[in-house]
């Protein structure tokens, strides 16, 4: 990453309402120079609306928003060193891939031959050079998406900002793209301000993500500490998938502490809380272990009848139901699977244990996000 003291796009205490809504409500952000930055949140969230006032296409009812150090707000988007790409290519279907390209260079006054080395360049960047004379209509999507790219990097902006861009991509080429999107990002060096609803996709490529929830950025930090320590119960549930306890604080000395989440079942862990509070506590999948008998005994052990069995690939998934009556997700490195955990059937009685290191302490609870995820999702 470039020179983290250089800030190419800064939000202070901005805020966009439509009527009553507060779409972004009060945020401040720093984008370094040269990151690749995801605003990440399920619909509704505000992160669209934010890369759409950086755009210029929306202003700010209140706050700050400087580009290159530039305020920015009023200046409309064609006086604005940023470019978008978007879910949708907006290609000229009439004109050839090349001219496609070279078409902003045009707009700007480029003389010809100039115009049409720049395209040139930009088309070998994202590996197209041999599809220069072709028509958008000839071209696959993974294609078309990638034009869209080299008309957006021709112009040189300062932000590059990519609205859902992959959206419209099959599974295989989706991933395909994150990989070539992440490569051009390094090569050149441009600032990418990313918008996306797939977790998997903004951890895979960002320098830095922003998870967003109803306007506010609940969480701003690379992508291994929000998967790895989220601050709030709502990053925990949407960033990959979490099993959520709820249980009274029994034991604590600042450091550790033991929850009773129900009769037989106590989960230990590190954290700071108190004696006699109620905690919600969160467990990764990848972190339980299944053991093919049913003595448990012990914190972080629980006895388990298994609900389902998955084979996902490289990896087996079980769905179980301790005594406490909450469903935990259990997913293992088949390689790392005691040979005995294969013949596990639904029905059957097993012991579910975690470490020390894997609970985490994430709020009351009443901050239980998994209502209120499934509600995003149907909206």
């Amino acid at each position: 990453m470039a020179d983290l003291g250089e800030f190419d796009v800064e939000f202070r205490n901005i805020t966009k309402r439509f009527g009553d809504l507060a779409a972004v409500n009060d945020v401040s952000l720093q984008v370094h120079k040269g990151e690749f930055l995801s605003l990440l949140g399920p619909s509704g969230c505000g992160k669209t609306t934010s890369l759409r006032m950086i755009a210029g296409f929306e202003q700010p009812d209140e706050g700050e928003l400087l580009i290159g150090g530039v305020d920015a707000v009023g200046i409309p988007p064609y006086k604005r060193d940023v470019n978008t790409v978007f879910q949708s290519y907006a290609l000229f279907p009439h004109m050839t891939v090349l001219d496609n390209v070279a078409f902003g260079l045009k707009q700007r006054g480029v003389d010809k031959s100039t115009r049409r080395a720049k395209a040139g360049e930009a088309l070998e960047l994202v590996q197209l050079a041999n599809r220069a004379d072709s028509k958008p209509a000839m071209l696959s999507g993974g294609q078309q998406q990638r034009v869209a790219l080299a008309r957006a990097l021709v112009m040189q902006p300062r932000v590059l900002l990519l609205d859902e861009p992959l959206g419209a991509l099959d599974f295989k080429l989706r991933k395909e793209m994150q990989i070539e999107l992440k490569s051009i990002q390094q090569h050149v060096g441009v600032t990418f301000v990313y918008v996306t609803h797939d977790q998997e996709e903004a951890l895979s490529m960002s320098d830095r993500i922003a998870v967003m929830s109803h306007g506010v950025i609940e969480q701003l930090d690379e992508p291994r500490t929000i998967y790895d320590r989220p601050s709030t119960a709502f990053v925990a549930g949407f960033i990959g998938e979490m099993n959520f306890l709820s249980g009274r604080v029994v034991e604590a000395d600042g450091s550790t502490y033991t929850v009773q989440v129900a009769d037989g079942l106590a989960v230990q862990g590190y954290g700071a809380t108190r004696t006699g509070e109620d905690v919600l506590v969160g467990l990764r999948p990848e972190r339980v272990v299944v053991h093919p008998t049913s003595e448990a005994s012990g914190v972080n052990h629980a006895s388990s009848t298994v609900v389902s069995k998955m084979y996902l690939g490289d990896q087996i998934q079980f769905v179980v139901s301790p005594a406490s009556g909450d469903h935990l997700v259990v997913r293992e490195q088949r390689e790392n699977v005691d040979p005995e955990t294969d013949n596990i059937r639904p029905g059957d009685t097993v012991t579910v244990s975690w470490d020390a290191h894997a609970p985490l302490l994430l709020g009351t609870p009443d901050d239980n996000p998994v209502t209120e995820l499934a509600e995003l999702e149907e909206s």
